[in-house]
């Protein structure tokens, strides 16, 4: 700790001086302030809500890093309870303005020349200050009016000593704090910096933008513009976006656009960047989407972003399939397998929360369901039981649950459930199609096989461990010949299944590879479920011969 001593003592005292002395003592920041009257939880206010807001506004005295950890725990309703969310949410991404001689000396630095060089103009008063940059409005040559993105001096210094400082608190928090230890606090510090580390590459954030655009070409959702003649990591050079605020509902109505088709256009881009894209935009409130005049919608800061992955896909489908069933214990299976932390779980106490869970939204039509109100009860689940969320996942929730705000403020008879609806049948109708059918039989045949190939030489290593041991194990021959028929039967069904499955896989890979052989999709498919069920049936014929 000494490397960061005077930031450690800074980060104590802002802590005791709100009256959160009790985080300074389970962190061990205690040590570097002198104790007096007060400093360490004499003072904590008792109501929940003061409490949220010291720590919120002693998170906006600590700076960039601490502001973006708050609004980051501000959309984990898993980690933290919903009034410290709430309160958390509250935190302004706002600072001081830049100098401006500041930024001038920081483009000149990065691009070589003085603005006015650059640009055909640029103007000296910021558009926004935030903790991590200023922006600027400029005009090309051209015309083209952007938005000149300029990192802070000296923010990335004090970023990676901070990041440090919560690497080694989280680490401390993990041993001295018993509700912590259900956690995995390192894991939680190591996905904030790689976050905020991105964050701050203007780079990343031009090549995330051009992605999007990609994704969105052809349709009527407008990105910006990245010009790279003018952007290095530090500064970022963008087509400025110009509109209505999405929630400014007067602002909408005297433009003459119409709310609801809005909020349903605004949920479609949504869902299509999670479901088919799998690549979404993980902070889209209403600062970062404008209404254009042709009603239109533009995103702008791509900054936070999140991806769905297959293994993820495949899992929140399982979840889905278990909420639309009732089903309980498929839905607490699903949530485990979900969770960052998988040992300390208590199978039965979550069973009983997930029954009554379930019991609220079963059987009830979508119109009656909310997202929000389900997902925050859900996230109440997962937090009572010290299940962790991965980063990944909490974002798409949060997202869901932004969305639906959005939607619903636009048009208070907005349904994300129905609009949800569409997407969901596509991932149950993928998780049945014939490939995929095709792929998981293949998958269990790969792992049959790795079984049977491994299977001799741990049974070798078991008589051999017996042997040593003095162990004597005696059968006779009516009571081995059981276990004999048994070990068939198991045999001739893996043997079945892997022939199924390759020949399964054979037919979709070939269909779904070659058009010339589409005309002859259901002639192939009902040929190889013939033979299949024929292969099923003679062993079901030998497995009677047997038995009799």
């Amino acid at each position: 700790m000494n490397n960061h001593r005077s930031r450690y003592e800074y980060i104590a005292e802002t802590l005791a001086r709100h009256g959160l002395g009790f985080l300074a003592g389970w962190t061990g920041l205690d040590r570097f302030v002198p104790f007096h009257h007060g400093a360490f939880g004499h003072e904590r206010r008792e109501e929940p809500y003061r409490t949220a807001e010291h720590l919120r506004l002693a998170l906006e005295e600590l700076g960039p890093t601490f502001i973006k950890l708050g609004q980051l725990l501000s959309t984990r309703p898993d980690l933290v309870p919903p009034e410290y969310a709430e309160e958390l949410a509250k935190l302004q991404d706002s600072a001081p303005p830049v100098p401006l001689e500041d930024i001038r000396e920081a483009i000149r630095q990065e691009l070589g020349a003085e603005p006015e060089q650059l640009f055909a103009e640029f103007d000296p008063e910021p558009l926004a200050a935030a903790s991590i940059g200023q922006a600027h409005t400029a005009m090309l040559s051209d015309g083209t009016a952007v938005v000149v993105k300029v990192r802070r001096p000296g923010v990335v210094a004090q970023i990676e000593e901070d990041l440090d400082i919560l690497q080694n608190l989280a680490v401390r928090a993990a041993r001295r704090w018993e509700l912590a230890s259900d956690y995995d606090l390192p894991g939680i510090a190591q996905e904030f910096a790689a976050s905020i580390r991105a964050e701050v590459d203007y780079l990343r954030e031009g090549r995330t933008a051009e992605r999007f655009a990609a994704n969105f070409a052809g349709t009527d959702v407008t990105i910006p513009r990245i010009f790279w003649d003018t952007s290095t990591s530090r500064v970022l050079t963008m087509e400025r976006m110009r509109g209505i605020k999405i929630d400014d509902l007067a602002a909408l109505d005297r433009a003459g656009i119409d709310r609801k088709v809005l909020a349903q256009r605004g949920a479609d881009v949504v869902l299509k960047m999670i479901f088919d894209d799998r690549f979404f935009h993980a902070d889209p409130h209403p600062g970062n989407m404008f209404v254009q005049s042709d009603a239109t919608i533009a995103l702008i800061d791509f900054g936070m972003i999140g991806e769905v992955g297959e293994e993820l896909q495949e899992q929140l489908t399982d979840f889905l399939i278990a909420f639309t069933r009732g089903d309980a214990d498929g839905l607490g299976a699903a949530l485990v397998g979900l969770s960052v932390r998988k040992e300390l779980v208590d199978r039965e106490r979550l069973r009983a929360s997930l029954t009554t869970f379930v019991s609220l939204y079963h059987g009830r039509s979508l119109g009656e369901i909310s997202m929000g109100q389900l997902m925050t009860q859900l996230l109440n689940v997962l937090r009572e039981q010290h299940l962790q969320l991965p980063a990944q996942v909490a974002a798409l929730f949060k997202v869901l649950i932004m969305i639906e705000g959005i939607g619903v403020r636009l048009d208070p008879d907005f349904d994300l459930v129905e609009a949800l609806t569409p997407y969901s049948k596509r991932l149950l109708q993928q998780r049945l199609s014939l490939l995929e059918v095709a792929k998981r039989l293949a998958g269990a045949s790969a792992d049959a096989g790795e079984l049977l190939v491994e299977l001799p030489g741990r049974l070798r290593r078991l008589l051999a461990g017996m042997d040593s041991t003095g162990i004597q194990v005696h059968l006779r021959a009516a009571e081995l010949e059981p276990l004999v028929g048994r070990t068939e039967r198991i045999g001739n069904r893996l043997v079945a299944g892997m022939v199924a499955a390759a020949l399964i896989n054979g037919v979709g890979g070939l269909v779904a590879g070659d058009r010339r052989w589409r005309s002859w999709e259901n002639a192939m498919i009902g040929v190889g479920v013939s033979v299949a069920g024929a292969l099923s049936g003679y062993l079901l014929w030998t497995a009677r011969r047997r038995r009799g």
